[in-house]
């Protein structure tokens, strides 16, 4: 029985079967030690191919860490922003959605950025930081509009939401790194630890407690 012909791939198509192969062989290698060879082989097609499509490894590894934050951040604003809900639910489904992602992409999590140190990678990883600091920060922001905020001065305003959300952020990040080795540890027994640790300072922002520290400083 003849084996029919392989389906030729659109070029979109194949750029997504590089892409795919690849968050594998990070994974699997880390990005020093991962080659377009190895990248090639585990998509089953040539070396020249991947260059038809990317010019350099680091381009295809910013693609990918560009495409599943672009996910993350979509999921970020779809879960925590329903209007009206209080702060702490608001941050609850934030987490809860970061942490559904690495659940659901453990491998392209762990392939992306665990080497997040790695000089050739860094650049790209803390724009995404900057950018997931941002979403954050808004989050938090939302829960006090409204609480007299024209009392505090601006850049303390600012201040305190930024350090809250790199705080939030860095500390979800190595948590879901953490969360990869215990895989036995459940979404929701995470993300009720999270939240103890979390809540504890953004409670007080939430309530005012640092309106009398800005007021002063204005």
């Amino acid at each position: 029985m003849e084996t029919p012909p392989r389906r030729r791939l659109s070029a979109a198509e194949r750029r997504q079967e590089l892409l795919d192969a690849a968050v594998d062989v990070f994974a699997r290698d880390g990005y020093h030690r991962a080659s377009l060879e190895d990248i090639a082989s585990a998509a089953g097609v040539s070396k020249a191919l991947i260059y038809e499509h990317f010019s350099s490894k680091r381009e295809l590894h910013d693609e990918l860490v560009l495409a599943h934050a672009g996910e993350i951040f979509q999921r970020l604003q779809a879960s925590a922003g329903t209007p009206g809900l209080p702060g702490q639910e608001r941050l609850r489904r934030g987490v809860e959605a970061f942490l559904r992602f690495v659940e659901e992409h453990r491998e392209a999590w762990r392939a992306l950025f665990r080497d997040a140190a790695d000089p050739e990678v860094s650049e790209q990883i803390s724009v995404v930081q900057s950018q997931a600091t941002l979403v954050i920060a808004s989050l938090i922001r939302a829960d006090v509009e409204g609480r007299e905020l024209d009392r505090v001065d601006p850049a303390y305003q600012q201040q305190v939401f930024e350090i809250y959300a790199q705080l939030l952020a860095g500390g979800l990040q190595l948590l879901a790194n953490w969360w990869y080795d215990h895989q036995d540890v459940s979404l929701e027994e995470v993300v009720d630890r999270a939240m103890e640790f979390c809540w504890l300072g953004l409670e007080r922002v939430s309530d005012g407690a640092f309106f009398a520290h800005g007021v002063a400083r204005g």
